[in-house]
């Protein structure tokens, strides 16, 4: 623990925004910054949370404990909604209440003596859950990064895929696409790439595909999608970003029976040990609403509201970009990455927020490729993501 540097980066942010709230309190700060949702969840899934709700308080309608690996229902239904035809088994898919804390139960799972990579940028949760199972050396000040971890190079250069061949081998690489931060979809020819490097060195992929609804080109949505996939990695997901659950908490993970240690023993056997001993299931209503959902009612509604994040994203970057900045992302996924160059992604973080009110993240905060970056996310009402565009050209233009 103690190697951990400072606070976490989200709690970071919050914490000088309330500051800033302070200093200029007749000011409406517009968050741009942590990934949470605002748009309202569509009525028929919220609906079908109430309904089952209100039936707990009947004799017919409690339930108690239920399966610490979800309902049997929900499994079928993400199996087949969101893996149909890469054959993907209901008893593959553990339900959870959330991606982040499926990390947390992963890393449990495969212990301190790992070594693991990350793509630099990336979500911070897969680096500071290395540090605190005991997984790396010491933070070094001069690169800005832990002994023990291999940082895979994400950038505009190599078209955000790193290249392997200058990466030791690692025992677990973690993997998300769309990328957060950058809001890069990685492309069918890299994820073959990914999958042929942990073959040949046998190493298990952790793949994250929380932003995977927000792919809108031909980039697969799940690793499962490329041939072999299923000997060599776990998919992570989520209903956050997805349903807008980020406050009803709700996620999956999908380990393979045909991924194995090279002893030949299931890591699904594992995974189910490490849930029923450390998890007592997700909560039922969740569960009853991610159903809804996966219902084509619900799923439809869901795409609408998607919808209005992805028009988001794009007033972002049409913003930064009118104002002569580099923009990636915001195509594939909600976030817009953009790149102030000779800044430090800090300065750049403070600068608009104390010129404009705009709350971002700066780059650095996902890894030492993201400095000179800062992230800026589409997960506001259209009304303040137009504000806040207004406010960043009458400041940069």
């Amino acid at each position: 623990m103690e190697k951990l540097r400072n606070g976490y980066l989200f709690p970071e942010i919050g914490t000088r925004q309330m500051a800033h709230m302070e200093k200029y309190p007749n000011a409406e700060v517009i968050s741009l910054g942590v990934g949470d949702t605002t748009e309202p969840i569509p009525s028929v899934i919220t609906k079908a949370m109430a309904e089952y709700a209100l039936a707990l308080s009947t004799r017919e309608g409690y339930r108690g404990y239920g399966a610490e690996q979800g309902d049997k229902r929900l499994r079928k239904a993400i199996a087949e909604k969101m893996y149909g035809n890469m054959g993907i088994q209901a008893s593959e898919v553990f339900i959870s209440d959330g991606a982040q804390c499926d990390i947390a139960r992963l890393q449990i799972l495969f212990g301190s003596s790992m070594t693991i990579a990350v793509q630099d940028p990336t979500f911070p949760g897969y680096v500071d859950m290395s540090i605190i199972m005991g997984q790396t050396g010491e933070y070094d000040d001069k690169s800005n990064k832990y002994k023990g971890i291999e940082y895979l190079r994400c950038e505009p250069r190599n078209h955000f895929f790193p290249d392997f061949s200058e990466v030791p081998r690692t025992d677990i690489i973690f993997f998300c696409s769309p990328n957060n931060p950058t809001g890069q979809a990685a492309s069918r020819e890299q994820l073959k790439e990914l999958v042929e490097v942990a073959k040949v060195n046998g190493s298990i992929i952790v793949y994250d595909s929380a932003y995977s609804s927000y792919i809108s080109d031909d980039s697969p949505r799940s690793i499962y999608e490329i041939p072999g996939a299923k000997e060599v990695a776990i998919e992570i997901s989520s209903f956050s970003k997805f349903a807008g659950f980020t406050g009803v908490r709700l996620g999956w993970a999908v380990v393979p029976s045909e991924l194995s240690y090279s002893s030949g023993f299931p890591v699904l056997r594992d995974f189910d040990r490490i849930v029923s001993t450390s998890f007592n299931g997700a909560s039922s209503v969740s569960q009853i609403g991610g159903l809804a959902c996966l219902s084509d009612e619900g799923y439809e509604a869901i795409k609408d509201v998607i919808g209005v994040y992805k028009e988001n994203a794009k007033i972002i970057v049409d913003t930064f970009t009118s104002l002569g900045k580099e923009v990636y992302g915001g195509v594939n996924s909600p976030y817009a990455w953009v790149h102030f160059p000779g800044h430090k992604s800090w300065d750049v973080f403070t600068e608009i927020l104390e010129e404009t009110h705009v709350i971002t993240v700066p780059g650095c905060g996902f890894g030492p490729g993201g400095e000179g970056f800062i992230r800026v996310g589409a997960f506001n009402s259209r009304e303040r993501i137009l504000e806040a565009s207004r406010r960043l050209r009458s400041f940069f233009g």
